[in-house]
């Protein structure tokens, strides 16, 4: 139970961090007169990304004190086992790491919302050098290691799909608008 609390908080912190980041540099973007097109579906991303963590820790620290008392029907016929938690911890990890490397390619450019530099061209190193969206492989990662952490069997799945609507709809977007600003530079 403590190593699930301490995941949680580690994932929140992380999770804060970034948002702290991208805050900071979202102030700089629009000083520098970056423009935040209408009709990105960032407020669906952002609290079903929030919800996903918090269901599947829910889960996870449910599942933890259910196996603990030794109460069968909570699911722990179904609990993956410590190599699954081992799994998951390094699949978010890599994921990190993957979305660290985008962060740090994008540097300032790098922020939660799609903000758009007129007449800058994109960026074309690091991670990007190699698929368009490296930033989203890696939150999906994030996703999934972290239900495979927390054991997290119901929440996890369900989480990850209704991400994955949101994501399908901001991908869509955010290739448009910055396939348009391509073509003004």
């Amino acid at each position: 139970m403590n190593v699930r609390i301490f995941l949680i908080s580690l994932v929140f912190g992380l999770m804060l961090a970034e948002a702290r980041v991208s805050a900071r540099n979202t102030q700089l973007l629009r000083r520098r007169g970056a423009v935040e097109p209408s009709g990105d579906p960032y407020a669906a991303l952002s609290v079903t990304y929030v919800l996903a963590f918090l269901l599947m820790g829910a889960e996870g620290l449910w599942r933890a004190a259910a196996s603990s008392t030794g109460v069968s029907d909570a699911g722990a016929d179904v609990v993956p086992g410590p190599s699954w938690a081992a799994s998951g911890a390094l699949l978010f990890l890599a994921s990190k790491a993957l979305k660290y490397w985008a962060i740090r390619t994008l540097g300032g450019r790098w922020s939660f919302r799609v903000l758009v530099l007129p007449g800058v061209p994109l960026v074309a190193g690091g991670p990007y050098r190699y698929v368009a969206h490296p930033n989203y492989i890696a939150v999906v990662g994030e996703l999934s290691g972290a239900a495979m952490m927390f054991g997290a069997t119901m929440t996890g799945p369900v989480s990850i799909a209704v991400f994955g609507l949101a994501l399908w709809a901001r991908v869509r977007f955010e290739t448009r608008v910055l396939r348009d600003a391509q073509r003004s530079v």
